[in-house]
């Protein structure tokens, strides 16, 4: 994964209006301090480094920027010392500001990124702060308007496949079609998941079809999904409840995918609009406590009965 990230600004395939943005800040040097949040994958740690390595040469990176993620210990002690120490320090002989990145920013402290704000404020004129981070949420509000916000949404398919058939071609991977459109549908616009599962399968398997991306995700696949719906109307409690525990054993899947997946169908099927809401509200249930952490076993049972349920109401309607 790490072989492919992208080492310029050019090499992103995503959120051209952002890069290009970043790349007009850059060029007229007025860059602000930067906020780059959204889900994991989408080349926020990425664009920021490419600025990096575009403003600074190889030779005077280290000394110009300064990176730290959550792994790295960011208490408060830490904002008021190092950071602190790095941005007051002035750059001798050179024009230019420093560039102090923080990856996984919402993982700071409350206190540590109140101390920061202060911090950023003083040092304006020779420093310029990145942060990145996933939930907006976790962020300060005094921090988040000091920035200038950029949101990376999940990539589309289209920006994505080119990207991997990229990968594909370098290492000589055989993929087939269907087994593309698998890895594109199961990272759900995370270009890092996506590599990871075409790594992983081709390791396990030495060919990337749909088959063998979802079994080595352990997702269940199309044509047990709609077995299983199948089974839930059209068979008896008992049957049903042996064939979806066995399927579930011999596969390896998760009541949690199951059900995400089931939900998909709901949508498509065509049931009566109340028959609908009935089991849309009763599969939200059973997912809220399966997060809680209850039982498969009972929840799986509550489902099938969910689905009976639905049966019979149809069959009442009809």
């Amino acid at each position: 994964v790490e072989k492919y990230r992208p080492q310029t600004l050019d090499e992103l395939i995503s959120h051209q209006d952002i890069l290009s943005t970043i790349q007009k800040f850059i060029s007229e040097d007025r860059l602000p301090h930067l906020l780059l949040y959204g889900p994991p994958g989408t080349g926020k740690t990425s664009t920021i480094l490419a600025c990096a390595r575009q403003l600074y040469k190889d030779k005077e990176f280290n000394s110009m920027v300064l990176e730290l993620n959550a792994s790295d210990d960011r208490g408060i002690d830490i904002v008021r010392g190092p950071i602190l120490s790095f941005a007051s320090t002035r750059t001798i002989f050179k024009k230019g500001f420093k560039l102090v990145i923080l990856d996984e920013a919402d993982a700071m402290t409350q206190d540590a990124q109140n101390a920061l704000r202060r911090v950023i404020e003083k040092f304006t004129e020779n420093t310029r702060f990145c942060l990145i981070c996933n939930y907006l949420s976790k962020i300060i509000p005094a921090l988040q308007s000091r920035c200038t916000r950029f949101r990376f949404g999940p990539l589309t398919p289209e920006l994505m496949v080119p990207r991997l058939e990229h990968v594909i071609a370098e290492e000589k991977v055989d993929v087939s079609e269907d087994g593309m459109k698998a890895l594109v549908t199961l990272s759900s616009g995370d270009m890092r998941r996506a590599l990871n599962i075409l790594q992983s399968t081709n390791m396990a398997f030495g060919k990337v079809t749909e088959e063998t991306a979802y079994t080595c995700t352990g997702h269940p696949l199309k044509a047990d999904i709609a077995n299983i719906l199948d089974w839930m109307l059209n068979q008896d409690f008992t049957s049903a409840y042996r064939n979806i525990t066995e399927l579930k054993t011999l596969k390896g899947l998760a009541l949690h995918d199951i059900l995400t997946e089931i939900h998909l169908f709901v949508h498509r099927v065509d049931f009566p609009p109340p028959v609908r809401i009935h089991l849309l509200i009763k599969m939200a249930d059973i997912e809220h406590r399966l997060a809680v952490g209850t039982s498969e076993k009972i929840q799986l049972s509550s489902l099938i009965a969910a689905f009976q349920v639905t049966r019979d109401l149809i069959v009442a309607e009809a």
